[in-house]
Formats: C-alpha cells, structure tokens, sequence
C-alpha cells in the first residue's frame, strides 16, 4: 500500500492554488505526471555543481558527470531488467525511440511483401512510422481490431501472426481508453513465426513492473516525463544481438569511433547511437525518477492504479445514464485512465468546466485518431491517475462533471 498523502508532499506542484484558491487536481498524468522534488533537485544539482560534456574531458567535471549519465543508464536497465546498460539508448522521448527503429532495423529488415503487426488502439506514434515503413517497402500494415469491450480482439491473431509477419509493434497500455494489452502472448505468437516484437511502453513502464526479459520482446520504448522524470529524455531499449546488427541512424559527433576524409567507424554500444551532446541532466534526473518508484516498490504502484481505477469506475456508474464510458469493465485488464463521452457536450466545453474548477483532465483524441473516429465520436475527456492521487480527488471530479452537465442542461436530475 502506497502512503499517498506523505507521497504528495514531495511533489511541490500539488500544493498550488489555481483560478484564485482553488487547490489543483492533477487527472492528466498519462500525457505527462508530476514531478518529486528529489528529482528536481537532482537537475540543480547537475547545473549547479558538475555541468560538463559527457565523456569527452578527462578533467574532473567530466569525469562525475560521465559517471552520473552512465550510473542512470544502469539503473533504467537495471529497472527493466536488461541485459545490461549496453541495450539502453537515450532518446528524447517515445516517439524518437519507435522512429529510432522505424529508420534503422526496419530499413534493413522489412522487405516486399512483409507484413507488420499493429493494434486498432495505437497513439500515432507507433502507427504513422509502420504506415511510412509498409510504403516504403511494399509490405502490408495490418491491424489487431478491439472488441465491442474495447479489449484486443484475438479471435484471428492466428492468423493476424504469420509467416510473413516481419514485426508486431504495440502498445502495452492504451492512452486512450486504458485498455491493457496482453504483450507477453502476442511476443510468443511472433517469436514462433520468427517475428520481432517491439513495445510501447509509454503508459506502462510508469505504471506496473516490466520486464523485458519476461516479455521477450527485442524493442521496449518510453519517456521519462511521463514516470517522474523530466522531459526530453527517453528509452529505447533493444535486444542485445539484435541491437549489435543494427546501423546506426543519426551520424557525427559522439557516435564515431575514427573518422577519415574517406571513411568512419562507430563508437561502442550504445553510444554509436547517440549522436551529439546528450541531454545530461535529463537522463541524471530520470535515474532519480527510477530512484524514487523503486523506493515505493512498483507492484504498489500498480495496486494503487486498480485501486483507484476501481473506485473510479464505481463512482462513475452514477453518471452512466449520462456518460459513455470506454474500456474493460475489470479495473485489473486496464491502465489508470477513464474516458467518457457526452452525446450533447463537447469534450473541450466538458474539460474546460472542469479547468475552472481546479481539475486538470485532458481533451481531445489523445494522438488515437483512429481509433476515437472508430468508436463514432469526436474526441473523450479523460482522467488519468498516478501515484497521488487520491479517492477525494475522484468524487471531486464526479461532483464537478455532474455540476458541468447540469450547467450544460444535460445533468443528472433535469430533463434537457
């Protein structure tokens, strides 16, 4: 169990007054979470007291920078349990790790007449690269459809995963409609056709303990803003073997081992993938994040997110009349994330209510296009919950829905 209230007090933020002296709650962690001051300080710090180039000085602040950037990379591989910190690239978020992928193994492995693998619930992210991808290479993008539950609909993966299947990239967590995906099944069936397996890990690394090794996957991408960390940093993880046969992408600078006028070679792993100046304090302060969720322990973590899923959904049945809800009824098969729909509110006019009364939710397709046209609406408004929130924080937000709807004529109570 997870002491949430001692929690929030080492997230400066959640303490600030908005619109006046309306405490803030914070419901849209999934686009990207707070901040503890640990991790905070850890970036002052770097500034303040060792900000130097990594890996290029022999002189002393050098030297503890290089030491910090590396320790964090361990301690990211060490989280994911890894191979080792070799398997680890810093990037600068999701989306650069899966286009990462997208312009090197892809380049050299998808070929005429391949097929890649995706989900009906992918962020744009890990939709728009295969879409490139598949017309680059004259191969097929396909799509694992979602059930009328709004869970993967597996009835044909057999034949979804095949001889020419070349890669099955998908999300682990739905952003959008919290849907978790069954990653570890759908691995096995691509390893048995001799598939790769990437894995969005965005929404679920922050949330639940991964692990590659259990996983068997050859590709793991996330972002650290969205687990405590700072923006601007994020993780491509990438099997070892696989990962030794991959060029590199991005050329110049730290990447290169010799250089001629000719010629050039590359730099060991993983820095033959990290081209130019790093973003130093980003990655010391994600290793801080990485830090402070061991310290809580991430089967809490995750417990604290069905928890509250579940509260959540139950306090949501009295506005179920009024709002379509989206996701697996079972709190356990879904992320900490409740989208609804109104039929006569728009999303924005519902979130911008909610705005004025210190409730932050996010608005929109959520970078899931697709998938929100496929469910016949506009856009949801979503709450997501993470490690600070609280019960209160949920009733807070059906009372203000319910006070939003009857401000619209559309509430509980009224006949509009």
């Amino acid at each position: 169990m997870l002491d949430v209230e001692k929690i929030r007090e080492d997230f400066p933020v959640l303490s600030k007054k908005v619109y006046g002296d309306l405490p803030l709650i914070w419901l849209d962690s999934a686009a990207t979470s707070q901040k503890p001051r640990s991790m905070i300080q850890s970036i002052v710090d770097y500034y303040e007291g060792y900000n130097a180039n990594v890996h290029r000085g022999v002189h002393a602040l050098s030297i503890e920078s290089t030491a910090a950037f590396e320790d964090a990379r361990q301690k990211v591989a060490d989280f994911i349990n890894a191979e080792s910190s070799e398997c680890i690239i810093w990037t600068r978020n999701t989306t650069e790790s899966i286009n990462l992928v997208a312009n090197t193994w892809a380049q050299e492995n998808i070929k005429a007449g391949d097929e890649i693998l995706v989900t009906a619930m992918e962020h744009h992210s890990n939709l728009v690269p295969w879409q490139k991808v598949a017309r680059d290479k004259d191969a097929t993008l396909r799509i694992i459809p979602i059930t009328e539950d709004h869970s993967l609909d597996l009835s044909e993966i057999d034949s979804l995963i095949n001889p020419r299947t070349k890669l099955v990239a998908v999300v682990h967590k739905s952003n959008s409609i919290g849907t978790v995906i069954p990653v570890k099944e759908l691995a096995a069936k691509a390893r048995a056709v001799g598939a790769a397996v990437l894995v969005d890990g965005a929404q679920s690394v922050p949330h639940m303990p991964v692990d590659v090794a259990d996983i068997d996957c050859d590709f793991l991408a996330f972002s650290g803003h969205k687990m405590l960390g700072p923006t601007g940093i994020g993780v491509l993880y990438v099997k070892p073997d696989v990962l030794e046969r991959m060029e590199p992408f991005l050329r110049g600078g730290e990447m290169v081992l010799e250089v001629s006028y000719e010629d050039a070679s590359w730099n060991s792993l993983p820095w033959r993938f990290e081209a130019g100046t790093p973003n130093i304090a980003g990655a010391i302060g994600l290793g801080v994040a990485v830090d402070y969720l061991n310290g809580l322990g991430m089967e809490n973590v995750r417990d604290h997110d069905v928890q509250l899923t579940k509260y959540a959904l139950d306090a949501f049945k009295e506005l179920e009349e009024e709002l379509e809800i989206f996701g697996p009824k079972d709190p356990a098969a879904r992320a900490g994330i409740i989208s609804f729909h109104h039929p006569d509110v728009h999303p924005h006019d519902l979130g911008t209510v909610l705005d004025r009364r210190g409730i932050a939710i996010r608005t929109g397709h959520h970078c899931t296009m697709p998938l929100i046209k496929s469910l016949g609406i506009p856009a949801t408004a979503r709450a997501s919950f993470y490690l600070y929130n609280t019960n209160e924080e949920v009733d807070a937000l059906v009372d203000a829905i319910k006070e939003a709807l009857r401000y619209f004529g559309n509430g509980v109570g009224t006949s509009g």
